[in-house]
């Protein structure tokens, strides 16, 4: 983990969002063993640099702060801090660690967060560190392409964070969630059945007119309506990307036949469900969870199953 003057190896990649980052030379991804009582630093930090813990434990000290460090956090030290390591005092600490640069300066990255936890079940970043480390110690051909494009997305979702734990997104009332919990159950086995209005009260814990209101202000629709906005939704992967007959699909989604799925398609999407499955995606209407805003609801049920 020393910190040496940075050369950086390879061709940094291009992206369109103007960030991209250059490995430095020698300096990871890698992993690095301390005996007991280990200590590094003080030391002002010449690149950024990723340090996750394997085993053991460790405190990071910058400034008037001390971040404890264990397995499942991830650490960003940035240019110009001025800092230092603690390593566990009474058994040996193996970390991993990667030193890089932004071939753009940013404009400003002191907000940055610190430290993230790996452990979330909707967090990509536990495997990124993962993959990464492999690059590093397995070197395959085009290794050093492939770690900084793992590091360019490794260090997008540290900075603009993971999804949340629980998966909720945080503008939504406490009622809708509930509510969708119950959705969530009741379509775990891939069939998205219809909810009547005092079901979904019931599950959110308010009245009908509560929830309908609640709903409205959010999305515009009603909670029914906007039930049936995400069943049609469903049935978009199956007409385009399965040989299921319409009557199954119809059933897959929540309705009767054949003939009230096409009745209520051809309503939302302006075209029949058997000419739609004719179409390109991008030629195709758009979703209504995308026109209606439902996006928000869609992350809280499971995926189609097949799909």
């Amino acid at each position: 983990m020393s910190d040496v003057p940075m050369a950086m190896s390879g061709i940094p990649g291009r992206h369109g969002d103007g960030l991209a980052v250059e490995l430095a030379a020698r300096l990871g991804p890698a992993v690095a063993d301390y005996p007991p009582g280990s200590t590094f630093g003080p030391r002002e930090a010449r690149s950024y640099q990723f340090v996750w813990i394997l085993s053991g434990n460790a405190a990071w000290l910058w400034e008037d702060r001390r971040v404890s460090l264990a397995p499942g956090t991830l650490l960003l030290v940035r240019p110009g801090m001025r800092d230092a390591f603690n390593w566990d005092p009474h058994r040996p600490t193996r970390h991993a660690y990667v030193h890089f640069g932004l071939t753009r300066p940013v404009a400003e990255d002191s907000g940055w967060p610190l430290v993230r936890d790996l452990g979330g079940r909707h967090d990509p970043m536990g495997a990124l560190c993962q993959y990464l480390l492999w690059l590093g110690t397995t070197c395959p051909p085009g290794w050093q392409d492939l770690a900084r494009e793992t590091l360019r997305l490794l260090l997008l979702t540290f900075v603009t964070g993971p999804a949340p734990a629980d998966g909720r997104p945080a503008a939504l009332p406490e009622p809708i969630v509930a509510m969708m919990r119950a959705v969530r159950d009741q379509w775990s086995d891939g069939r998205a059945r219809p909810m009547s209005l005092r079901q979904l009260a019931s599950a959110a814990e308010v009245s009908t007119s509560t929830l309908c209101r609640i709903f409205r202000r959010q999305f515009g629709v009603g909670p029914v309506a906007a039930l049936e906005l995400l069943r049609l939704a469903r049935a978009e992967p199956l007409l385009w990307m399965s040989n299921l007959s319409l009557q199954s699909i119809a059933v897959q989604c929540g309705f009767a036949d054949a003939y009230h799925f096409s009745r209520r398609f051809r309503t939302t999407y302006g075209i029949a469900p058997s000419s739609f499955r004719l179409l390109a995606p991008e030629a195709a209407p758009p979703s209504p969870v995308e026109t209606s805003s439902l996006a928000a609801l869609q992350s809280l049920i499971p995926a189609p199953s097949g799909t």
